[in-house]
């Protein structure tokens, strides 16, 4: 899982696809519409931007995706129609990753989990790291962040929460009725059982900010396998309602497994992954009781943020469960 970007304002992507505009050399055939100039433009620059932790390193990621842009022009323009080739259909989930996101699912649902009282506090402990990629004297360097969490989260959402990480600790305004990004138990109990109709949720929510128009690079199918992993990794959800979403996930087009994975911790288990911009993302197994351990993003080819085999992020839950006040942690983890 990487980090997270940061929301452009208009002015700044205007003038940004302004700097590309005169970067770009004019291509050497007629053929590549506007359009299609625009998506690869805009695809290289979220990439390239991906997860900028800093506004003033930008401008030598913007020369770096001109430079890339203007290669993919050049050989789509060589192609002599003009038409970029069709993207091959991803296939289903495999029959593999399927019959694995089956037996989690009958294993979250036969654990009954506690049943909180709207007074209390949902509570996720995880540690891991992620990348993240700056400029420093004219060359990139990649740092490890850390990602060491614990959060306490309001039942019913109707009260502040608190969250503590290597680098301090805050308390966390009040989430209200929650959000499918920012879930509270109320929300997550109120969610679809059906997996087909928690699915159609979830991609709904995926379609207003990954959809067709939306020039996001992501798209809704990995956006969903992205969201339902948060959901499983950072929340405490009703044992149905997360049987639910593993069968949901199911349903994802290019859902594959991995036969060894292991997480932050150190944790070997078995993964189901989805493949996505050179990325896999990985939700890992205990091999023996299905229980979600953790997930990592791993490198499938090199580039800026490392190489081949490189992990992007990796997150190991440690302990979840429901507690009377934030500070306190449950007595026993999951």
């Amino acid at each position: 899982m990487t980090t997270a970007p940061g929301h452009r304002h208009d002015a700044d992507e205007q003038s940004e696809r302004r700097t590309l505009a005169r970067l770009l050399p004019p291509p050497p055939h007629a053929g590549l519409s506007a359009e299609c100039r625009h998506t690869h433009r805009a695809f290289l620059l979220r990439e390239a931007e991906r997860p900028a932790p800093s506004r003033a390193r930008r401008p030598l990621l913007v020369l770096a995706a001109a430079t890339a842009v203007a290669v993919l022009v050049l050989g789509v323009n060589t192609l002599g129609t003009g038409t970029p080739p069709a993207l091959a259909p991803v296939p289903p989930a495999s029959a593999a990753s399927v019959r694995l996101l089956e037996r989690a699912a009958l294993a979250a649902h036969a654990d009954p989990g506690p049943t909180p009282r709207g007074t209390q506090y949902s509570y996720v402990r995880t540690v891991g790291r992620s990348t993240s990629l700056s400029e420093d004297g004219g060359t990139m360097r990649r740092d490890t962040v850390s990602e060491n969490t614990e959060q306490w989260t309001a039942v019913d959402g109707t009260r502040p929460g608190l969250q503590r990480t290597d680098r301090g600790e805050h308390e966390l305004p009040a989430p209200g009725a929650g959000t499918l990004n920012s879930p509270t138990h109320r929300l997550l109990a109120a969610l679809p059982t059906d997996p087909d109709a928690l699915l159609a949720r979830i991609r709904a929510d995926a379609e207003l900010n990954h959809g067709a128009g939306s020039g996001s690079t992501t798209g809704p199918d990995q956006e969903a396998f992205t969201a339902i992993g948060d959901l499983l990794r950072s929340s405490v959800a009703p044992p149905e309602v997360s049987a639910a979403l593993y069968r949901a996930a199911a349903r994802i087009p290019g859902v594959v497994t991995v036969d060894d994975a292991v997480d932050a911790a150190g944790r070997h288990g078995t993964a189901v992954a989805r493949v996505h911009g050179g990325e896999r993302s990985e939700w890992i197994f205990d091999p023996g009781t299905l229980r979600l351990l953790g997930e990592r993003t791993v490198l499938l080819q090199d580039g800026p943020w490392g190489h081949a085999g490189d992990e992007v992020s990796s997150i190991a839950m440690v302990t979840r469960g429901i507690v009377d006040a934030p500070g306190q942690v449950p007595t026993a983890g999951t």
